[in-house]
């Protein structure tokens, strides 16, 4: 199915916002929504479309429902990954934990659970697309522990001399880390850095990330190498 755009009330420097949901009345009331705070906003309504419209839109952000036909959101969140770091909000018709663990480990950046008011999700796309970039606050070069190496302005990370394969949320948490090495940061502290002081949400959505950047550093909770957790706090990164 071809996707649809929606003309937004301003265009001049308006971020690009792709909403991919197999509902059409409730994709439109979305686009609509967003359209009126003044985003170009696309449509798609099926997997393969939404990976297609997202070569060609070059969204600044994706609103992602889980369930879709063609293909589901989680390889249309791999597939866009491949190629873009747009940021990636999830819609999921379920709250449970492993659902939102799987799609911020296939690279999405926030989700949120269904039902919702668009006025709410409208919000949560103001609070991604204003979110400070790493780059633009950790210094150089950052304090980490022997066989971990971020290089903030090439966006990279290195285990043991091997690139590790990070979401743009899981690079900006870690380099957050690593500003305060052997600090522990708070929930809030890490939302703060990563999310913006403007995020409101689940603080728990911290935690989930922590759990997916660990797994793909092969970090073990139990004995931390990289990311300790700091009990009735948050998390640290040891220094050495």
């Amino acid at each position: 199915m071809n996707p649809e755009s929606v003309p937004p009330r301003h265009t001049e420097g308006a971020s690009r916002v792709l909403v991919v949901e197999d509902e059409p009345a409730l994709a439109k009331v979305v686009a609509n929504y967003l359209a009126r705070e003044g985003f170009q906003v696309r449509i798609a309504l099926d997997g393969p479309s939404a990976v297609a419209a997202a070569h060609e839109f070059e969204p600044s952000l994706v609103v992602l429902d889980l369930m879709l036909p063609g293909f589901d959101g989680m390889e249309v969140c791999r597939r866009i990954r491949s190629f873009s770091d747009a940021y990636i909000l999830m819609l999921s018709a379920r709250g449970d934990e492993s659902d939102k663990v799987m799609g911020l480990a296939a690279g999405a950046d926030d989700y949120v659970v269904k039902p919702f008011g668009p006025r709410e999700l409208v919000a949560r796309v103001k609070a991604l697309l204003r979110r400070p970039r790493a780059s633009s606050l950790m210094p150089e070069p950052l304090q980490t522990p022997p066989g971990l190496d971020i290089d903030v302005l090439a966006r990279t990370v290195l285990i043991d001399g091997s690139l590790v394969d990070l979401t743009p949320t899981e690079f900006e948490l870690l380099a957050a880390l690593a500003a305060r090495p052997d600090t522990a940061l708070s929930r809030s502290d890490i939302i703060a850095a990563v999310w913006g002081s403007s995020w409101y949400g689940d603080q728990h959505i911290v935690d989930v990330h922590i759990r997916a950047l660990r797994r793909k550093l092969g970090d073990d909770a139990s004995d931390p190498r990289f990311i300790r957790t700091v009990r009735s706090v948050g998390y640290a990164l040891r220094a050495s």
